[in-house]
């Protein structure tokens, strides 16, 4: 019967600092780990204030391009928020079916169907982003504002970084 602690073959000897910062990226002590779980926190978080409104996180998120640019092409949206365009429909789909926007062909290029904010859409616009900001606020609790502010440009560079 082998020995659990000794491998089966030898292996070359690793400096202590390696074995130490490899010990330092086993979930869940992984910054990707952490990440993934405060990524899951805030979602869950935000899915439970944005129900009362039939709305998910996603829905939030294409409101807040809308309410920054009405009227953009479906391409434009997905590529803002990076996802593909079978998800974008199906999201699209569920939210013309709430009255929150409208889908339209561009006017000058049949080809482009660009999504506007219904009246209801627009109307969220003061409800919703209170709502994010306490939820911002209550994830930052004790953080000053120097550390937020580097928070959000590491996090910005971690995203290009692997983009």
């Amino acid at each position: 019967m082998k020995s659990l602690s000794q491998p089966a073959i030898a292996l070359p000897s690793r400096p202590a600092c390696l074995r130490s910062s490899w010990q330092a990226e086993r979930a869940p002590s992984t910054l990707g780990y952490r990440i993934k779980l405060l990524s899951q926190l805030l979602t869950r978080k935000l899915q439970d204030q944005l129900a009362p409104f039939g709305l998910t996180p996603f829905h939030w998120v294409v409101l807040c391009c809308l309410w920054e640019t009405d009227g953009l092409p479906t391409s434009a949206l997905s590529e803002k928020l990076h996802q593909v365009g079978g998800t974008m429909t199906g999201v699209l789909d569920r939210m013309e079916e709430r009255d929150l926007i409208i889908r339209q062909r561009d006017r000058h290029d049949r080809r482009i169907w660009r999504i506007w904010l219904t009246p209801q859409g627009q109307h969220l616009q003061t409800i919703l982003p209170a709502i994010a900001l306490d939820l911002r606020e209550t994830a930052l609790a004790n953080i000053p504002p120097s550390d937020r502010d580097r928070l959000s440009t590491l996090i910005d560079q971690m995203i290009i970084n692997l983009t």
